[in-house]
């Protein structure tokens, strides 16, 4: 993911000029009901300034693992799965990533079996809600495929609609595009959404695999509950990257990070702890959620487990779990207080 740099000077106010919403809250202190939702002991979620909210405008910080492209580790998205997030990670949210359509190695995405894909989504949702967790219904596309999407989402919507436990993803990572692309996107997918579930927390995706946060922060979108997704690896994204997420900040854009990893953008390599430990500082600085990519078996350091792995994670051993897949854990349980 190559970028082009800005320099960034930044100001000696950030954030406690802007709007915050308290102290952290736990998501499951809070029964959230709707009119037409499935009911679960999750809070129903709002965005307020920069962060994100329970109805009781207390902050809520969201950690879990991010699963892998449904397409190519289908296996892993089942009620076990969701379960030891919960039960043995210590996670309270996970992400779906329901691929939009063919790149690289991925195959058999929406665009070819879309049964396939809307059937494992509902799974992993189904799970969330019975267990308490929220979920991120994420169109995990690097293209602009504006038409499918609003087939994706309307068929979401219509089943779950302003369910709390979901979060909608609209465009995974755009990658060579611009903001002003992107804006008209999510101006026509954001009111479709909101039709049936007008009251969601919707993350919006930002140029250049969602690292250009401070591009959008300059000219943000005129909709309420909105969230702006931040990607990072923290082998190969350093200090100038940070700078454009402080840079976002500080013009008031409420991000959550809802994909990262801690070795090279290309997935592969050493995991960098410095970098990451200076990420993890930032997102609890600015009290941002994180998602770790990512539960999937291939030969890489971004995919959590091996290969030998069961389909239940429930029965998941130490020795399955990677190197990342324990750095992950640690964040998420130490992020969330569950140590």
């Amino acid at each position: 993911m190559n970028k082009t740099f800005a320099t960034i000077v930044m100001g000696a106010a950030i954030v406690a000029s802007l709007a915050s919403c308290g102290g952290k809250k736990s998501a499951d202190e809070t029964i959230g009901k709707t009119e037409d939702t499935v009911t679960s002991p999750v809070a129903p979620l709002v965005v307020n300034g920069l962060y994100l909210c329970d109805a009781d405008g207390d902050t809520v910080v969201l950690n879990g693992p991010s699963l892998g492209w449904h397409s190519n580790w289908g296996r892993f998205y089942n009620d076990s799965t969701v379960m030891a997030f919960k039960e043995k990670w210590g996670a309270n949210i996970t992400r779906a990533a329901i691929g939009a359509h063919t790149s690289g190695d991925v195959v058999n995405c929406y665009d070819a079996d879309s049964a396939d894909a809307m059937s494992r989504l509902y799974t992993v949702i189904d799970a969330a809600i019975d267990n308490g967790m929220y979920v991120i219904c994420d169109w995990h596309s690097h293209e602009n495929r504006l038409n499918d999407a609003k087939k994706f989402f309307s068929a979401v919507t219509d089943k779950y609609g302003d369910t709390p436990n979901i979060l909608y993803e609209i465009w995974n990572e755009p990658t060579e595009v611009e903001w002003q692309e992107i804006k008209d996107y999510a101006n026509e997918l954001i009111p479709l959404i909101r039709e049936k579930a007008p009251n969601s927390v919707i993350i919006v995706g930002t140029p250049r695999w969602d690292q250009d946060v401070d591009l959008a922060s300059e000219s943000p979108l005129e909709f309420d509950n909105l969230l702006y997704s931040l990607h990072f690896y923290a082998a190969s994204h350093g200090d100038e990257y940070r700078e454009k997420a402080l840079k976002a900040i500080s013009n008031g854009l409420p991000l959550i990070i809802s994909e990262c990893g801690s070795m090279e953008n290309t997935g592969d390599g050493p995991i960098g702890y410095d970098s990451w430990n200076e990420w993890v500082k930032l997102a609890d600085d600015h009290k941002l959620s994180m998602l770790m990519w990512d539960i999937a078996d291939k030969e890489e350091t971004c995919s959590m487990v091996t290969p030998d792995t069961s389909d239940n994670a429930m029965n998941w051993t130490d020795g399955q779990l990677k190197e990342w897949a324990k750095l992950a854990m640690k964040t998420i349980k130490t992020r969330n207080h569950k140590d």
